[in-house]
């Protein structure tokens, strides 16, 4: 059996995690980095993204908004009250959180809206081609892999992810002020909340990860959840990159078609 874990210390600092998981994050770090450095993040915090773009993005990113809390049901599913510490403690959370999710998708609706991008287009628009890679990728780990591997994969890394990135974005002035000052504080919300909660809400998701599977799990399971971590990372990169991509591909066919 898995020595049991506990924090050895503050919940925000991964010294105080098995060094299965301190030596799991670091080795992620490049990919995650990719993410944070993503180009997308770069032209909107300059407030230079052009409307092609952004509604790329919004229709894109939407299928992970909207299924986010169905990612989190789909693990509490598979917990079972009283049977380890990490159930019980990966029950409660989930719960609490998954209403948390449902109001992040009408304040997403609301930054599209203030963006330019009617909430129609969100709801209802083709996503550009090749963007479902993280959405698809957080339905398949969520709901075929193990509990443990389905909160390392969406709630530590594309949360944890997310939050570094929607910090950069709301702290920027430039980007802030390209939205209409009518209803500018509702079109920050998203980003706001991300950029603030998602401080601890990515170590929550990994105390769980880490109190499932223990001090000392097998080389295997560690294996297994990096390579998922790593994937969400990935994806996350497909999909803005699919978002960026768009408009040139778009471009190149009807250049051809001409």
């Amino acid at each position: 059996m898995n020595a049991r874990f506990e924090l050895t210390g503050s919940q925000t600092e991964i010294a105080s995690y098995p060094l299965w998981a301190q030596d799991m994050v670091s080795s992620c770090e490049d990919a995650r980095r990719g993410i944070v450095s993503h180009e997308m993040w770069t032209a909107m915090c300059a407030a230079t993204l052009d409307p092609q773009t952004t509604r790329n993005f919004m229709v894109g990113v939407w299928p992970v908004i909207e299924r986010f809390p169905g990612y989190m049901s789909h693990s509490l599913l598979k917990t079972r009250y009283g049977r380890s510490p990490g159930d019980d403690l990966a029950r409660r959370w989930l719960v609490r959180n998954i209403r948390v999710e449902q109001n992040h998708a009408e304040y997403w609706l609301n930054w599209a809206e203030s963006a330019g991008v009617p909430r129609e287009d969100v709801l209802g628009a083709e996503p550009p081609k090749g963007s479902q890679a993280l959405a698809d990728w957080c339905e398949e780990v969520s709901r075929n892999d193990s509990l443990a591997a389905g909160i390392a994969a969406t709630n530590y890394a594309v949360e944890g992810a997310t939050g570094d990135w929607s910090q950069l974005v709301y702290e920027s002035k430039a980007y802030a002020e390209s939205l209409p000052i009518s209803g500018r504080k509702a079109g920050l919300r998203w980003l706001q909340l991300h950029a603030a909660y998602d401080d601890t809400h990515p170590w929550e998701a990994l105390e769980i990860v880490c109190t499932l599977l223990g001090s000392n799990p097998p080389v295997d399971q560690v294996e297994h959840i990096r390579e998922c971590v790593r994937r969400s990372y990935v994806c996350m990169s497909i999909t803005l990159d699919r978002c960026l991509d768009a408009v040139g591909s778009i471009r190149k066919w009807n250049e051809a078609a001409a």
